[in-house]
């Protein structure tokens, strides 16, 4: 199995004010988890909320599912602040991982919340689930490509 931990730099208005990096790395691994034989797990804190553009098109380019995709939504930062919360860390699967469990834990004087994930190999799981895969068009391709050129 491979697994990628990554925590890419986020845009941070005065220091690092594009997300032009951190895309740039999320499509690398992408394109890495995309062309592997073997099982695959992305985690970490992406600095990308769950519905944006830059996870769409990681999505499309590694071809990896993200467990919570139709079954919830799970906020992970700010601990400190209930009224202001994102689900900024993320778990990404390749098909052949079923979900058993997963759930947010309490936090642990960070301004994260930990993810607990139950994931169980299945050889043959991509065949019995519902692809829930993103499909990948030229457009995607393309921006997937000048992104990664960009630095």
């Amino acid at each position: 199995m491979q697994v990628y931990a990554v925590h890419p730099t986020p845009p941070v208005p005065g220091e690092n004010p594009r997300s032009t990096e951190r895309d740039k790395e999320l499509l690398i691994i992408a394109d890495k988890a995309s062309k592997s034989k073997i099982p695959v797990i992305v985690c970490g804190d992406l600095n990308d909320v769950a519905w944006s553009y830059t996870t769409d098109l990681f999505l499309k380019t590694s071809q990896l599912l993200d467990p919570r995709r139709g079954r919830f939504f799970l906020n992970t930062f700010h601990a400190h602040h209930f009224f202001m919360r994102f689900p900024l860390d993320h778990i990404f699967c390749s098909t052949d991982f079923k979900l058993k469990k997963m759930k947010r834990l309490h936090h642990y004087n960070s301004d994260h919340f930990p993810i607990l994930i139950q994931l169980q190999y299945e050889k043959y799981a991509n065949l019995e689930q519902i692809d829930h895969t993103l499909e990948l068009n030229q457009e995607d391709i393309d921006l997937a490509k000048e992104k990664k050129e960009r630095c």
